[in-house]
């Protein structure tokens, strides 16, 4: 394809109403498990042939500015359901389904995404106009001085499997049980605003079966709170029935569980396949389709000829698999601006304290990236500084975009920042690797002939466009400029329990998505986050918790603005691109579909109503 037809190309992938909507907010699933083949009633096995690459890697899409946040008060209005009569099959292929996990407490990325967005629901949901919308919530409402928020939820929700009704106990216990599990990234933010946590910082009233009230000591933003939307860039919890963990055990119910959404678990089989049925006349409305697989297929030369072959409707698809995709007869590509954005996390920035107040205990301040100081004013921290800098330069994003994405995307420097690029600072980092290599050896770590350093680089693993490519990439930057790189492959719900438990001191690769308001991707950076990127510094904690208590939208974006420049000028933290999100539809599906609120490139949530051609 010529580049100068780009621009039309993706365009023309995007429904009528999607090109705008989807601008601001998407996330972030890969193992080396077997592949397991899927049934088709129609054909055979697939084969096995390796996907066609394009002659030419179309342009970049523009970036899109960000629309106006969502205010406090809301208001509860949903259409009545459709009446549908629930048939056929819908065959989605994925990198990696993994073990299911369908209790908040168990779960853990890249579950949570195929939970929340098939058989879970949430309080709130995140809409195609990037607007909170009710879902298990009909109503919230905020006091003045944002301290007090009151929660409504519905009535006439009944869990799967028999197990009747819904009420507030069974929403305070899935809410707890995401938390306490601590398995997702900023379960401790939910923890907080629920007071689930012990420290008094705020506490939970049920008012009736339908309502409770949270109170806080300090301000809850909508932004923050939105995160524990259901949508695949929040906390995604989903409410599940106390009743049946009570009398199975969480473990047990976890295997099978009765949760709220449009599609009821069946069956699955770690590592193989997960599968769902519609839900019969289900309170928002029943699927178009029957059935619901989930196939574990890591490799995407297998998805792309089970695409071929009709075995698979729709698979998490790389972009240099758009031309064999769209020779399918009948297949159409869905998709959307700002599907994600990929990262560098550099671990064993421990200049902070452990939860408790106690040292790291992995913390290894010998490493290059690493200062043993966190005075940034001392020579081992801008040493530090220094060689961090020296990594980025020695990176050609553009190069990455244009050849690993197909340039379906962006390049980007300071992640959390997408579909903000409106109000950033100068943040771009040249590619320069001769001005990269005479850092290093200012920072002390000189060319003599062998590397000047050793590092650990763990791509995460969890099935973003170009995730695992663009790490070994960047390996080969660092490479020529003298630093020795161990490539560590892991699934990432392996690599994960390391970086919770802070004792991973590497570097990874990284997709997320973007985030409602930036001050919620930096969360990650404090000490006293569930889930820790690896960068903590006294002074950007002080930073992020003083941007996170405000309730100005004038001073949060200032704040938010203070806290990504200490985060530039430090280069505590990069991203490597934005990337946009593509979805493929096989001929059996309605080629007008649209996700039914805030998606991914993993999940989107409008599988729910998916059309028959």
């Amino acid at each position: 394809m010529p580049k100068s037809q780009s621009s039309s190309h993706i365009s023309r992938y995007l429904p009528r109403a999607v090109v705008l909507l989807f601008v601001a907010l998407l996330f972030a699933c890969g193992s080396s498990a077997t592949s397991t083949p899927v049934a088709s009633t129609t054909s055979s096995a697939a084969p096995t042939a390796a996907p066609q690459k394009p002659s030419q890697a179309p342009a970049k899409t523009a970036a899109t500015a960000v629309p106006g946040r969502p205010t406090p008060l809301p208001q509860a209005t949903r259409a009545p359901a459709a009446k549908v009569k629930a048939s056929g099959v819908l065959n989605h292929g994925v990198p990696e389904t993994g073990i299911f996990q369908g209790h908040p407490t168990e779960v853990s990325s890249p579950r949570i995404q195929y939970m929340s967005s098939s058989v879970g629901e949430g309080l709130v949901t995140i809409g195609r106009d990037l607007m909170p919308n009710p879902m298990i919530a009909t109503s919230w409402e905020v006091s003045d001085d944002f301290l007090t928020w009151t929660w409504k939820i519905r009535d006439d929700v009944e869990f799967h499997k028999g197990y009747g009704h819904m009420t507030t106990e069974d929403v305070i216990y899935s809410l707890k049980g995401f938390y306490e599990g601590a398995k997702l990234a900023r379960a401790g933010i939910l923890g907080n605003y629920y007071g689930f946590d012990d420290k008094g910082d705020s506490y939970t009233t049920v008012i009736d079966d339908y309502t409770y009230e949270v109170e806080n000591s300090k301000p809850w933003v909508p932004a923050t709170v939105n995160e524990f939307s259901r949508n695949a860039a929040g906390v995604s919890v989903w409410i599940v029935s106390k009743k049946q963990s009570d009398e199975l055990g969480s473990d047990k119910a976890s295997t099978d569980i009765a949760s709220t959404g449009p599609w009821e678990v069946v069956d699955h089989v770690s590592g193989s396949y997960w599968k769902f049925k519609a839900v019969e006349d289900h309170w928002r409305q029943t699927p178009y389709f029957e059935e619901l697989n989930y196939w574990s297929i890591p490799e995407e030369s297998a998805r792309v000829a089970g695409f071929q072959t009709g075995n698979l409707d729709i698979f998490i698809m790389a972009f240099d698999s758009i031309p064999t995709v769209e020779a399918v007869e009948g297949a159409t590509i869905t998709g959307w601006p700002n599907g994600g954005q990929a990262g560098l996390n550099f671990y064993g920035q421990y200049n902070g304290k452990m939860k408790d107040g106690s040292d790291y205990p992995a913390f290894k301040c010998e490493q290059a990236w690493v200062s043993c100081s966190d005075d940034i004013e001392s020579d081992e921290w801008a040493a530090a500084v220094k060689v961090r800098k020296a990594m980025n330069i020695a990176i050609d994003r553009q190069t990455i975009v244009d050849e690993l994405l197909s340039g379906f995307g962006r390049v980007q420097s300071v992640r959390d920042w997408m579909g903000h690029d409106h109000r950033q600072g100068d943040w771009n980092y040249p590619y320069d690797p001769e001005l990269a290599k005479s850092m290093l050896d200012d920072a002390g770590y000189p060319d003599d002939g062998g590397s000047r350093f050793e590092i650990t680089l763990t791509p995460a693993i969890r099935g973003a466009p170009a995730e695992v490519e663009s790490c070994h990439a960047v390996a080969n930057y660092w490479e020529n400029i003298g630093i020795s790189v161990k490539i560590q492959n892991l699934p990432y719900a392996t690599l994960r329990p390391e970086l919770i438990t802070r004792n991973y001191n590497g570097i990874t690769c990284l997709t997320v998505s973007s985030r409602l308001s930036p001050i919620i991707g930096a969360s990650n950076y404090t000490t006293d986050s569930t889930y820790s990127y690896g960068t903590h510094h006294p002074k950007l904690d002080e930073l992020i918790w003083h941007t996170q208590k405000q309730v100005s939208q004038a001073e949060i974006e200032a704040g938010e603005l203070e806290v990504y420049n200490f985060i530039w000028d430090n280069s505590m933290a990069a991203s490597l691109y934005v990337h946009d999100g593509l979805w493929p539809a096989g001929p059996r599906i309605d080629p007008i579909w649209e996700p039914t609120d805030f998606s991914d490139m993993k999940a989107p949530s409008g599988f729910e109503y998916v059309k028959h051609r």
